[in-house]
C-alpha cells in the first residue's frame, strides 16, 4: 500500500492543502435565499449542500458557524435553494462576502430577487431553478464523540419549484445546458457541467 498517503484529520494531513473538500468534489452550490426577522433579505453561498430525500423531496446545507442564513431560518422557518450558473458565477461568489446582517446581498451582488409563491423567502431572477423549502430540522452536529460542533445543519422540503422552460426539453429538464456550476475544491477551484461531461449509464436488474 505504499502508494496510498494516510493520515488522521486530528493530526493533520501533511499536505499543503487539506484536500477533503476537493476529494468530495464537485459539489453542487447551496445559494441559499432568505428573510431576517426584521425582514432583511439575504443571500449567500454554501459549499456543503445535497439532497436527502425525493418523497418528499428535501434538501440541505451545513454553515460553518451561526451565519446570518441560519438565523434567518430558524427565525422564519423558510428558505430558498438558486442553482449557481456560470452566467451568475460572479454574482454568486460576490454575495459570499461577509456583508453585516443589515446588508441586502441580493442588491449588493446586482440580483432581482423575486417573491416565492408558496414560502415568504425570495429567490434569484434568471436562475435557472430554484426551490422553495420549509425547514424540517435544524440541527447542530457533534463529532464522533459527541461534542458539540459550530456546524449546523439546516434540512428543508421543498414546497415549490422553479424552472427556467429554457431548460425543459420535451419535458425532460436538460441539467447540462442550464450551465451549473460546483464546488471543486481549494480556495478557488469551481468547475462546471457541459454536455461533453454527461454520460449514460442503466442500472443493473435483476441481480
Amino acid at each position: 500500500m505504499g502508494n496510498l498517503h494516510f493520515y488522521r484529520p486530528g493530526q493533520g494531513h501533511g499536505l499543503a492543502h487539506d484536500p477533503f473538500k476537493a476529494i468530495l468534489a464537485p459539489r453542487p452550490i447551496g445559494w441559499i435565499g432568505s428573510v431576517s426577522a426584521d425582514g432583511v433579505r439575504n443571500l449567500a453561498p454554501y459549499s456543503f449542500f445535497g439532497a436527502f430525500c425525493d418523497t418528499p423531496p428535501i434538501i440541505g446545507f451545513s454553515s460553518s458557524g451561526w451565519k446570518d442564513s441560519v438565523r434567518n431560518v430558524q427565525a422564519r422557518g423558510v428558505f430558498t435553494w438558486n442553482l449557481a450558473s456560470r452566467a451568475q458565477a460572479e454574482a454568486m461568489n460576490l454575495s459570499s462576502a461577509p456583508f453585516a446582517p443589515e446588508v441586502d446581498e441580493f442588491e449588493r451582488a446586482g440580483l432581482v430577487a423575486l417573491p416565492g409563491k408558496v414560502v415568504d423567502a425570495p429567490f434569484v431572477e434568471g436562475a435557472p431553478a430554484a426551490f422553495e423549502c420549509r425547514l424540517t430540522q435544524l440541527l447542530q452536529l457533534t463529532d464522533a464523540d459527541g461534542h458539540a460542533l459550530e456546524q449546523w445543519l439546516v434540512l428543508g422540503e421543498v414546497v415549490g419549484v422553479h424552472i427556467d422552460r429554457r431548460w425543459l426539453v420535451d419535458g425532460v429538464y436538460d441539467t447540462a445546458a442550464a450551465g451549473p456550476i460546483l464546488r471543486a475544491g481549494g480556495l478557488d477551484r469551481y468547475a462546471q457541467i457541459t454536455p461533453e461531461a454527461m454520460f449514460e449509464m442503466a442500472r443493473p436488474t435483476g441481480v
